[in-house]
């Protein structure tokens, strides 16, 4: 192999490593996260949770989740504490809010919504946990 082939040979590589990279960020995983939110698969007995902290500037919170098939269950906790949670069983959609307004929100703090399947099949769940302007 001469100097000329192995440069070729170089560029050629390193063109598919980095069209390899590009197409691995840009793959969609099983579960989508950010921020505010998460939704993905619940397998039977999962639970998943997210979580955010408000400082002094937040005054009002709110958590929600929406789930297909059989439903699921949904809570709020605050500093590890349960907040609200739905009755006993699964449903397709839930919210739950606590405003400064309203004299119940509890400020500062660790705040977690979690979806938990207690159904015997699989489902879908979306979870978001918003404060201030990121909700009306």
């Amino acid at each position: 192999m001469n100097r000329s082939t192995t440069i070729t040979r170089i560029r050629q590589l390193a063109t598919v490593a980095g069209a390899a990279a590009a197409l691995a960020v840009l793959t969609p995983t099983a579960a989508q996260a950010d921020v505010t939110g998460w939704g993905g698969t619940l397998q039977p007995g999962q639970v998943q949770c997210l979580s955010r902290t408000a400082d002094w500037q937040k005054y009002q919170v709110r958590g929600d989740g929406t789930a297909n098939r059989k439903g699921a269950r949904f809570w709020l906790k605050f500093n590890n504490s349960i907040l609200d949670i739905t009755p006993v069983g699964t449903v397709s959609g839930w919210a739950a809010e606590r405003r400064t307004a309203y004299g119940n929100y509890p400020g500062a703090g660790a705040y977690t919504v979690c979806a938990g399947n207690e159904s015997a099949t699989s489902t879908l769940v979306n979870i978001h946990l918003l404060f201030n302007n990121e909700f009306s």
